[in-house]
């Protein structure tokens, strides 16, 4: 008999080329806005207030940036994350087109790379996702590579097919959402009076707060992106702990860089990211933040800033790595974006 239940993609069963139309379509509303401020302190103003991001030159309020990506990030987990060891990392990922509710989002993805690891247990795959809305628009994009099990150890090997990928993004990469216009940009509102051209490259911020992570809000997030990875859910499959899904602490780590950040109000790039350490239930998140770029982009008003935002579990911020070069025990994320600024 057939059987009719999905047990996930395994490494033999990736080819280069190979196109995967993810289920399942989903239209977002406002109700994915209050459920992502309820998961996560985020009070930057643009997706706060339809007024704000009128008097700004949009339509209303936005979908928050990093809620669109963990929708489109969501879909492709039974495809492409189900058997996964871990996510890996991430590159090229920009915003092309602001989300709003009442949007329909699906996902694609195409294989770009695969590389068996030297165990013969697992290999990575590399993949390039599109959201796409209603009107088949490309809404984001990013790159990810997940190390994934193999079902057979015998199978053989495929050719090695590493993708050549930017390291980061130009400032000509970025897409700056059509009528956004910071020249008449409320910063009391916002929070903040920091402007752009308050920040200087290679300054760092210590973002101050912290959130303890519990489970129930981490099942509760994980659900609400349709995020079937067993590791978050089952513990017979990981029994140290359900693993916190990385989206979670991306997520926590932007709400809490709001204090020194509040101005940094849209995410438009993704220039890398590494999930450095596992996170669990009654860790608590910390983050910091070095300014490594800044740039005009033409829009008025607008300015970029390239960060890098790292999380910790309550670590000394500006701490990154330890003698050897290893990424410190404590961090969980170190993110490289860029995000728009009022200048």
């Amino acid at each position: 008999m057939m059987a009719k239940t999905n047990p996930g993609r395994f490494f033999e069963d990736y080819t280069v080329g190979q196109t995967l139309h993810h289920a399942v379509p989903r239209t977002v509303t406002n109700g994915e806005r209050a459920l992502y401020h309820a998961l996560y302190p985020a009070r930057h103003a643009l997706y706060s207030s339809d007024a704000f991001a009128q008097a700004c030159g949009l339509p209303g309020s936005p979908i928050d940036d990093l809620a669109a990506f963990h929708v489109v990030f969501g879909k492709t987990v039974p495809d492409v994350s189900l058997n996964a060891v871990a996510n890996l990392g991430y590159a090229e990922g920009r915003w092309l087109k602001p989300v709003y509710a009442g949007d329909t989002l699906r996902s694609v993805s195409e294989v770009i790379g695969l590389k068996q690891n030297s165990n013969g247990k697992t290999g990575v795959v590399y993949v390039r996702t599109r959201g796409l809305n209603q009107r088949d628009e490309t809404v984001m994009e990013y790159v990810r590579w997940v190390m994934v099990r193999k079902r057979d150890l015998d199978a053989p090997a495929p050719e090695t097919v590493v993708p050549e990928l930017k390291k980061v993004l130009a400032p000509a990469d970025l897409v700056v959402p059509e009528g956004l216009d910071f020249s008449s940009y409320d910063f009391a509102l916002a929070g903040e009076p920091h402007r752009w051209d308050d920040y200087a490259v290679g300054e760092t911020i210590d973002h101050v707060d912290g959130v303890t992570v519990e489970e129930a809000e981490h099942m509760l997030a994980t659900r609400l992106w349709q995020n079937t990875a067993k590791v978050h859910f089952d513990l017979t499959f990981r029994p140290d702990g359900r693993l916190i899904y990385g989206g979670h602490v991306i997520s926590m780590a932007r709400a809490l860089s709001f204090n020194g950040l509040a101005n940094a109000q849209m995410v438009v790039g993704l220039n890398g990211g590494a999930h450095a350490n596992p996170c669990f239930a009654g860790d608590t998140i910390k983050a910091w933040t070095e300014v490594l770029d800044k740039a005009d982009t033409g829009a008025p008003g607008v300015g970029a800033l390239r960060l890098r935002l790292v999380a910790t579990k309550g670590g000394a911020p500006f701490e990154l790595r330890d003698p050897a070069g290893k990424y410190r025990s404590d961090v969980l994320l170190d993110l490289d974006y860029w995000a728009l600024m009022p200048v």
